[in-house]
């Protein structure tokens, strides 16, 4: 209700011809809302894909689209590509792949095949780390807060127990923890790779 009441003073202010300032706050990273609780599961050499300005610790190799359309910190693009290709990193060489509200954009099909590509780049031990949204708690929040909805989002019912049955397609990886309900609207889980197995979708 206060954003709605905001935005249409905003509104008004600008029909009537006055130049406007708008104030915002900065906008945090999901990553840095659970960052105590997840970096433990990423040590090692690894890689944050999606990082949008913010990776999960320093030392992450940083993996976006060359112009990434999230910006929520000052890191800078390290690999610049298309998260469906690891075609940096050889088979089972990674400690650790971790991302964070990424995988939702995709169809469910293509969730199953980015997960394999990632978990190819793996070390058998390597923890696969994942923070996602909930779909539709996050539609609620987004209520909630007067907010539009991320248009990126491809799936209504996005969601770990959504998102289970597509890992288990993929017997390479098992989980180890998960974290149904952190915050508003997220959720995380975490992976390892059992063997070097090539992981294919079957």
């Amino acid at each position: 209700m206060k954003a709605k009441m905001k935005q249409f003073l905003v509104n008004a202010a600008l029909r009537l011809g006055y130049e406007v300032e708008i104030h915002r706050r900065p906008v945090r990273s999901e990553t840095s809302r659970h960052r105590d609780l997840l970096q433990p599961y990423c040590q090692g050499y690894g890689c944050d894909i999606g990082f949008g300005g913010d990776p999960i610790s320093a030392e992450a190799i940083r993996v976006d689209l060359p112009t990434p359309y999230t910006s929520v910190g000052p890191f800078k693009v390290q690999l610049g590509g298309d998260c469906r290709n690891l075609h940096w990193f050889g088979d089972d060489v990674l400690d650790f792949v971790y991302s964070s509200h990424l995988l939702e954009d995709f169809p469910e099909p293509e969730i199953i095949t980015i997960l394999a590509e990632w978990s190819r780049a793996l070390k058998p031990g390597g923890r696969m780390v994942l923070l996602l949204p909930d779909q539709q708690r996050y539609l609620n929040a987004c209520r909630k807060n007067g907010q539009g909805p991320n248009p990126h989002h491809s799936m209504d019912h996005f969601s770990l127990a959504a998102l289970r049955p597509l890992i288990a397609r993929l017997p390479c990886l098992r989980e180890v923890a998960a974290y149904p309900n952190l915050g508003e609207y997220s959720f995380a889980v975490v992976l390892e790779k059992l063997s070097a197995v090539r992981a294919s979708p079957g």
